[in-house]
């Protein structure tokens, strides 16, 4: 039951028990009344309890005293004395009679004759009734004017209610309106109080909530390494600018980071890392004061920069500044190249494939003309074709020249059983004497069809230098492609210049990715089988990255493999990674190959990697890549 009836009813009942209440004390006090009067009419009916004569004569008599609602003589001798008056019911409309029930009635016989009698109740019940009438009227008016009361405040409250109902379903719109505190006085102050609060700290939480979901948008889309937006911002930008109506130019800026391979390699993860935090640091530096500009990081070493509104021509104040900035963290590092960079224009509707091929293509002549330059393309018109052919003229010319220098970085041993080696590190330098970058040489050779010349010059370089230079001892890795191995023609050759130099080649590890000799099993048997013909060894380069089976282990047999460094990354805290390489080297021990934990990095790294009994381990914490020879 609601509180609007439960008080009415409360208030109903208290009424009607005062009501009772106030009829039953007028009632007591009405029967005294009636008591005294039949009392009172006793004691004079003895005083004439001798009567003799007419009723009529006794009724004027008694009538002087007393009135009568009935009244009856009946002469026992004489008839005519006989008298009767009134009746004995109640009049009609004789409310009072009905309420207080009283009656007033008395026999009494006399020597002649018997009288009846029922006395007037009007003069007994006036008094009372006209009370009970009176204070009941007021009742009933205080509780009607109550009613009344209660129902304009229930109404007023049930407005504050549906204000505040209304208020608590408009929440969800996330208004946040402000309370109006004057619909809610007095017992509905804390309602109030409590809404405004709930307001507040809901308007706190929620704009609390919005803070983290931006910052986690922009953890989730913000690479953290450089701090510019992840590839897939790149995509929706870039698919924004192909489909908008709005007119829309500016340029495009491809900057390549083509040392981070060799970095991550002589110095490790941590040092590639801080170089790439250092080279998006010099391109903010260059952004400065040149409007709009959107920067994302596209790959492990590309960067993208959208400058909105401005021309080619403009666009070159970048390029400069960024040089400026690229040859003056080369200077503090002693590093021959930072990177290297692109430009191309872009409108709205720009096929993102050929906007990035265009980038791609003017970065691609930028980096065959020395460290940290930057080349400009308006569009592919043809002689912008003859310059991305200057690649294969750089390669071919860096060929003919046998312009590489080597590095070395050693293997240590898990054991002093085991028997590993040091690995060379190539690098490259074009007609000016200037570092190319390494794995752009590589990929642009492997384009161009030059990777087995390329190949060739490598092995050639090596066995010389390892034949000139007695005081070179030990094991030494070569790195050469595995589309190189594949072919007849390299193996035989291969097979042969080894051969004649049987002494050095007994030094020699070939190292071959291991995604491109899964290409071919057949192929690669046949490569690995011919090396060792020749007295050399093979190693497997980056394993475990490919869909590595049983059959490439019992078909290819290498001499050693090369884990990939993201299993040694943290493997202390990996138990997946420690599961795939304790299985790797049961397997490997089964069959006499050596394995060998690369991109070891921290202490707790190696240990892990020695309790899993790997054959030896390569990395930034066991020793650092150094030049080979002074002078080379």
């Amino acid at each position: 039951m609601g509180l609007s009836k439960s008080f009415q009813l409360v208030l109903f009942i208290v009424f009607g028990l005062l009501i009772f209440r106030i009829f039953t004390v007028e009632n007591n006090e009405v029967q005294q009344q009636g008591e005294i009067a039949r009392v009172n009419y006793q004691q004079y009916v003895q005083t004439i309890d001798q009567w003799q004569g007419s009723g009529e004569a006794l009724y004027q008599l008694m009538s002087e005293k007393f009135s009568f609602q009935f009244f009856q003589y009946i002469d026992k001798t004489d008839n005519n004395n006989n008298f009767t008056h009134g009746s004995l019911l109640r009049p009609a409309g004789d409310f009072a009679s009905e309420i207080f029930n009283i009656e007033l009635g008395h026999v009494q016989n006399f020597p002649d004759g018997r009288l009846q009698v029922r006395l007037d109740t009007a003069s007994v019940l006036s008094a009372s009734f006209d009370d009970l009438q009176q204070t009941a009227t007021l009742l009933i008016i205080a509780y009607v004017s109550l009613m009344l009361l209660f129902a304009l405040l229930m109404q007023l409250h049930r407005r504050r209610i549906n204000y505040a109902a209304e208020y608590i379903s408009h929440i969800p719109d996330l208004s946040f309106l402000a309370i109006e505190k004057s619909r809610f006085p007095g017992v509905l102050r804390p309602l109030g109080n409590t809404l405004e609060i709930c307001r507040s700290q809901l308007k706190l939480n929620l704009d609390r909530v919005r803070k983290e979901n931006e910052q986690l948008t922009k953890a989730a889309y913000q690479d953290p390494v450089s701090g510019f937006s992840t590839r897939q911002r790149f995509t929706q930008h870039i698919e924004a600018i192909n489909k908008t109506d709005k007119q829309q130019y500016g340029v495009l800026i491809v900057v390549k980071a083509a040392e981070l391979a060799s970095i991550n390699q002589l110095h490790g993860r941590a040092a590639g890392d801080d170089y790439l935090a250092k080279l998006a640091t010099c391109i903010r530096k260059s952004l400065a004061n040149l409007g709009m500009s959107e920067c994302f990081r596209i790959s492990s070493g590309d960067f993208a920069i959208f400058i909105d509104s401005i021309s080619l021509k403009e666009g070159e104040r970048f390029l400069e500044h960024l040089k400026r900035h690229l040859d003056e963290y080369a200077q503090t590092t002693k590093s021959d190249s930072i990177a290297h960079a692109g430009m191309v224009p872009y409108q709205q509707g720009n096929e993102p494939l050929a906007l990035m091929a265009l980038a791609d293509t003017a970065v691609s002549v930028a980096q065959t003309m020395g460290p940290n330059r930057y080349y400009q393309l308006e569009k592919l018109s043809g002689s912008e074709q003859i310059s991305t052919e200057h690649w294969k003229i750089t390669i071919d010319d860096l060929i003919n020249r046998r312009s590489i220098k080597f590095y070395q970085q050693p293997i240590q041993p898990c054991n002093n059983a085991t028997e590993v080696y040091r690995e060379l590190l190539a690098r490259f330098y074009n007609v000016e004497g200037k570092h190319l970058p390494t794995t752009t040489v590589i990929a642009m050779a492997e384009r161009y069809g030059m990777s087995v010349e390329l190949d060739k010059m490598i092995v050639t370089q090596t066995i010389k230098v390892l034949s000139e230079n007695p005081s070179i001892s030990g094991h030494m890795g070569v790195n050469i492609s595995a589309s190189s191995a594949h072919q007849d023609g390299f193996t035989m050759w291969l097979k042969d210049i080894l051969t004649k130099n049987r002494g050095t080649a007994a030094r020699l590890v070939f190292e071959l990715n291991e995604s491109g000799m899964q290409t071919n099993l057949e192929s690669s048997h046949n490569f690995v089988n011919e090396i060792h013909k020749a007295g050399a060894k093979v190693a497997i380069e980056r394993f475990g990255l490919g869909f590595t089976s049983f059959k490439f282990f019992r078909e290819v047999r290498p001499d050693f493999i090369k884990l990939d460094s993201s299993y040694s990354d943290n493997i202390e805290q990996d138990n997946n990674n420690k599961f795939f390489v304790r299985m790797i080297v049961d397997i490997a021990k089964r069959i006499s190959i050596r394995v060998i934990a690369t991109g070891v990095e921290k202490q707790d790294e190696k240990l892990t990697l020695e309790k899993l009994l790997v054959d030896g381990m390569q990395g930034y914490y066991i020793a650092k890549p150094e030049l080979l020879l002074n002078k080379q």
